[in-house]
């Protein structure tokens, strides 16, 4: 086993995930390229998720699937992303939102139910689509423009998505929508089939082209009253914390850790003719590899802990926003300092267009850009420090 999982990997059930997720990503790694430089969907990554199950991995045992829990999917996405950063966040969003699903249990049982074997059975893929340009990320709690309108009995909807990942391979989407006689915000589970929903392409973007996060567009789209699954809060502030979304930092560790075993190949292979030895046995070089390391090690084991924490303790899930969203802040910095530690190992090989780290180095700039977002999480640690310790308390008495 490689020598970054030998104590991450704690039982047999974890080694049997950790070992098919790691073929799939060499699997995902022959194509990833190809697939970035092309800005296309990586269908051929999901038919493989598909023959491997994987699509079910966060649906629980008792509809069939494989009842992941929240560490068990920290491992699988982390491992993934090593193949394909665009592949392991695409999937991480499908696996995370069906994990919120099954774990609130919100929508009716029936609805729960007929949506779980779709995916068990059918490989059905799932995303929500909640951004807009005009509000932004929903995590700042403004509320959509697009709107639901209650005609004939039936929902029609009118809006447009941006950052809509998996467009060109969803069966359903989620979608949140402003419901024009109450003005209250509902979540409408939509298939991508219905009439009057499209996508426009507009994904051009520096990183994580794969992910084709494209706009949807609702002209007019008519669904049924039970499309309607859930009435949602005001904002994110009322939400409950939401371990599911550890598949975020998983991913760009992930991508990180790459980048990490690519450094290394070359320090132990590269050997310029003014050495008599590769560039690994420099001491510079070693003590850049060091400092990958235990920047590494940092952010995995805070991770790790806190999706065990999560598992283990499901009284606690309501106090743990701060420290969720401080191990995404962790993850996705340390993840840019080790990708450019990396960089700076390999010189200027690393800026040739065949080298696997300029794309690393571009699909990692966007975890900077995912929920929650680096000020939120400083503004909730300083609002919770500060509302525990009030003027004149003293933590000796």
């Amino acid at each position: 086993m490689n020598e970054l999982y030998h104590l991450l990997v704690r039982n047999e059930r974890e080694r049997e995930l950790y070992e098919q997720a790691r073929h799939l990503a060499e699997r995902f790694a022959t194509r990833a390229a190809d697939y970035d430089e092309r800005a296309e969907f990586p269908f051929a990554d999901f038919a493989d998720l598909k023959e491997a199950g994987f699509l079910s991995l966060t649906v629980p045992t008792e509809y069939g699937g494989h009842g992941a829990s929240l560490y068990e999917l920290v491992l699988v996405q982390e491992m993934l992303a090593q193949g394909s950063g665009a592949t392991a966040l695409s999937f991480g969003w499908h696996a995370s939102i069906l994990m919120r699903l099954f774990l609130l249990r919100r929508w009716p049982e029936s609805t729960l139910a007929r949506l779980a074997e779709e995916v068990v059975k059918r490989h059905a893929l799932i995303n929500s689509a909640h951004s807009e340009r005009a509000t932004g990320s929903p995590a700042r709690g403004g509320k959509p423009e697009t709107k639901a309108a209650l005609r004939n009995g039936r929902f029609v909807l009118c809006g447009r998505k941006s950052f809509a990942s998996l467009a060109p391979a969803l069966d359903y989407v989620l979608i949140s929508a402003t419901i024009e006689d109450s003005g209250e915000v509902g979540e409408f589970l939509i298939p991508m089939s219905a009439t009057g929903m499209r996508i426009e392409p507009t994904w051009n973007t520096l990183g994580m082209r794969a992910t084709r996060s494209d706009d949807l567009i609702l002209d007019g789209v008519e669904v049924e009253k039970n499309a309607l699954v859930e009435t949602l809060g005001k904002s994110n502030e009322a939400a409950p914390a939401q371990g599911w979304l550890l598949h975020v930092p998983a991913c760009y560790l992930g991508i990180a850790i790459a980048a990490r075993n690519e450094a290394i190949r070359f320090a132990q292979t590269y050997q310029p003719n003014t050495l008599s030895h590769p560039i690994a046995s420099t001491p510079e070089v070693q003590r850049k590899i060091a400092e990958v390391e235990w920047r590494l090690a940092h952010a995995r084991h805070f991770l790790y802990a806190i999706a065990d924490l999560w598992d283990r303790y499901p009284d606690k899930r309501a106090e743990m926003k701060e420290e969720l969203a401080a191990a995404k802040l962790v993850a996705t910095n340390t993840a840019l300092e080790v990708v450019d530690m990396a960089m700076r190992i390999v010189g200027g090989q690393s800026l040739f267009a065949d080298n696997p780290l300029g794309r690393y180095y571009r699909d990692i700039r966007a975890g900077l850009h995912n929920p929650p977002a680096d000020d939120l999480t400083l503004a909730w640690l300083a609002k919770r420090a500060l509302s525990h310790h009030p003027l004149g308390s003293s933590s000796n008495q």
